[in-house]
């Protein structure tokens, strides 16, 4: 598999993409913590079906610091717009991840046209509950304070992150994840990690603006997600009026824990989708 990597300016920064295959555009958004490298396990696949374009987030991967002017997600959405109008991709696919999943939403209700169909997996548009909410900012806050991720902070994102079973079916997955955290750099916490997940955590509620959409979407939860629990998945699915799928034996993450499955899952709907 041979991945295309580019460095686009927007907004006067760098946003890293990897780009492989040809056919209808796929554009995949990751994590918040993670990077495009984080659909590896899929992206072989995907790419031997269709065009796959892979950015990564301001101040995750290779991408540099987030834009100034930058100041919730429905500005993340309009900056991959411009990211599609770059590669001039006039319609595509869009598949999103926990914040991948957010702003894929908000570009969906944004421009509607240009979205052929959608998947959200692991993710909410609806406003964080407050107990959690206030419980991220205040990790948000020991980040900032100490210019690196400290160890519990990383501890409770491992927990998060994955389900117990981790260790079992992806050895060393987790110590992978959990050095990436540590090591950060610590320039791109302060200008774009910490500033990331404010507007994460602090999002708008968007749940009933959902129930606009029209292009075949696909909703679907890892079994044993905690972040986002299966009921926020669900309600979605409900306010759309499409499908939601449970993924068994999965976190938050859960490409990385059912890759196989998830790569089934995401070639079918859109063998379907895309006719």
């Amino acid at each position: 598999m041979k991945f295309a990597e580019q460095e686009i300016e927007l907004e006067g920064s760098t946003m890293n993409v990897l780009v492989a295959g040809t056919g209808p555009t796929v554009l995949l958004g990751h994590s918040y913590l993670f990077d495009s490298r984080m659909w590896s396990p899929q992206l072989e696949a995907l790419s031997a079906r269709y065009r796959v374009v892979a950015p990564d987030m301001w101040g995750h991967g290779r991408s540099g610091k987030m834009p100034a002017d930058t100041r919730d997600i429905a500005d993340l959405a309009r900056q991959h717009l411009s990211l599609m109008d770059y590669l001039a991709i006039d319609r595509c696919a869009v598949i999103g991840l926990s914040l991948g999943g957010m702003w894929a939403a908000e570009l969906a209700l944004m421009a509607p046209e240009r979205v052929s169909a959608l998947v959200m997996m692991d993710t909410s548009l609806a406003a964080e509950p407050a107990p959690s909410r206030d419980a991220y900012f205040g990790m948000l806050a020991a980040v900032e304070q100490a210019g690196v991720i400290p160890p519990p902070v990383v501890a409770t994102a491992l927990d998060m992150f994955f389900s117990p079973a981790i260790d079992t079916h992806s050895p060393g997955c987790r110590e992978d994840v959990a050095t990436r955290l540590r090591t950060w750099n610590s320039a791109r916490l302060l200008d774009s990690v910490v500033p990331l997940g404010r507007m994460t955590f602090g999002r708008r509620e968007a749940l009933a603006a959902l129930s606009t959409l029209t292009m075949p979407t696909l909703v679907a939860t890892g079994a044993e997600d905690k972040a986002r629990p299966a009921a926020e998945g669900r309600a979605m699915a409900e306010q759309i009026g499409c499908r939601f799928s449970l993924i068994p034996d999965a976190g938050h993450i859960a490409n990385l824990e059912a890759p196989d499955y998830v790569e089934r899952l995401l070639l079918d709907f859109l063998a379907e989708a895309l006719v």
